[in-house]
């Protein structure tokens, strides 16, 4: 390659994008689009799990899970265990599914007295505070991903655990 012809591949690199360059763009995007698309519900999956919780949370691990194939199927399933833990607590959920949209999961946190416990879904927020022994309820949740907030109670200087969502 000559001097000139690489001055002129330089300046062309440092100028601004032209039609043919957004063309071209255009043209790859369809391309990938058509041989390696975006995988059904990254997108999603990714919001949901960036969250302004997750900035200042201790972040649980599964732990373990009872066999979840099939949570999703539009048969009623058999109920389906899943726990997580944290350095400061332990984090035991059932889920029942109660019928091909809905499920209900009872859950048990320890230490739980008086934790407030947060199931974040599609539908958005909903709250529960667990008893004395650490159990909790949501009775009627959609399936689908689901994410847990746990909260101490007032006065108890620890950050919020955060599970990482699950199917339900």
């Amino acid at each position: 390659m000559s001097p000139s012809e690489s001055a002129q591949l330089d300046q062309l690199a440092l100028g601004e994008p032209d039609e043919f360059d957004f063309r071209t763009l255009r043209q790859m995007a369809r391309l990938y689009d058509a041989i390696d698309p975006v995988p059904s519900g990254l997108v999603e999956r990714i919001q949901f799990g960036i969250t302004l919780d997750a900035l200042h949370a201790e972040i649980a691990e599964l732990q373990r899970s009872g066999d979840l194939t099939g949570v999703r199927a539009e048969e009623l399933t058999e109920a389906r265990t899943v726990t997580f833990t944290s350095s400061s607590s332990s984090t035991m959920v059932t889920i029942t599914p109660m019928s091909a949209e809905r499920a209900r999961i009872d859950g048990w946190v320890a230490p739980g007295g008086g934790v407030t416990v947060q199931a974040r879904t599609s539908e958005g927020v909903t709250t529960t505070v667990a008893d004395g022994d650490g159990r909790f309820v949501f009775d009627d949740l959609p399936r689908g991903l689901v994410q847990f907030t746990v909260r101490p109670p007032q006065g108890v200087p620890h950050p919020p655990v955060l599970t990482p969502p699950i199917e339900i």
